[in-house]
């Protein structure tokens, strides 16, 4: 049976409370992701950003701000204050098919894979979903 540990990431992208939102921003932009795990010092998973979450944080272009304007204000804003607290974590020994129920099921994006309680070691995407199905599809193409 594949568990989590099979298919979540384990090279993250993380942040703390107090990093700003523009360092939230320049991460997903530069890295092309959209979930950012927020952890403590000791790598003690708190709390959720996602992508939407920015744009809820962003002044609407109809305020016509520019981006500079809107880094600034960016740049004053902690992760802390707009992460998600209360989010789904599942464990690295987790049935894959249950993941992807939850995925499925919860229209989460992504689901923090949480040790010992708290801590992060990972995290599984609609994207890994993705990326397997693909691989499972050319493993049947191969095998005709």
């Amino acid at each position: 049976m594949l568990k989590v540990s099979d298919l979540m990431s384990t090279e993250l992208f993380t942040l703390r409370r107090n990093d700003s939102l523009k360092t939230a921003r320049s991460i997903m932009d530069l890295k092309r992701i959209r979930h950012i795990p927020i952890i403590t010092g000791e790598n003690s998973f708190v709390g959720l950003l996602t992508h939407r979450d920015l744009l809820s944080a962003t002044i609407s272009k109809l305020a016509d701000i520019d981006s500079k304007t809107q880094g600034e204000i960016d740049a004053g804003i902690p992760v802390g204050e707009i992460m998600n607290r209360d989010v789904k974590t599942i464990t690295p020994n987790t049935p894959l098919k249950e993941c992807a129920y939850l995925l499925l099921h919860h229209k989460y994006g992504c689901l923090p894979v949480i040790e010992n309680g708290e801590n992060l070691v990972g995290i599984i995407t609609e994207a890994d979903f993705l990326k397997l199905t693909l691989n499972l599809m050319e493993a049947l193409e191969q095998s005709e």
